[in-house]
């Protein structure tokens, strides 16, 4: 295999009723994890995030039917992206989940902070350390 490991998902994309308040949300949110927005397709193909040049996951409008409630978990590079992703989250809209911090119960480094959307989907970022 050339990769170290094997990619689970190649991308995702998740429906949202209100497209400009998950925009701003997801934006904000991501941002510290290194995603950013790479493309605006417009009507039912939504708004892509990811790397620079990589569209990992996408938000589409769903009208009254949108996805979840989801549990969605980023890689974050490290505890400082957990702590500025739940900052600007909640600056963006995001509703607190749990705070950044330590969840020994998972494994003695995993830290993580966990976000609502504005559709009601939790939203984590985690650091494995």
């Amino acid at each position: 295999m050339a990769d170290e490991y094997q990619r689970v998902l190649d991308h995702m994309t998740i429906r949202v009723r209100d497209m400009q308040a998950s925009r701003a949300f997801y934006a904000a949110a991501l941002a510290p994890l290194g995603f950013g927005i790479v493309a605006e397709y417009g009507g039912e193909d939504g708004i892509a995030f990811g790397p620079r040049g990589q569209d990992d996951f996408a938000i589409a409008p769903a009208g009254d039917r949108p996805s979840g409630p989801l549990h969605l978990a980023f890689y974050a590079p490290d505890r400082a992206a957990v702590g500025d992703f739940h900052v600007f989250g909640m600056t963006a809209g995001g509703r607190d989940n749990g705070p950044p911090g330590l969840r020994p119960h998972y494994h003695g480094s995993y830290y993580a902070a966990y976000l609502l959307d504005p559709d009601g989907n939790n939203v984590e970022a985690v650091h494995h350390g």
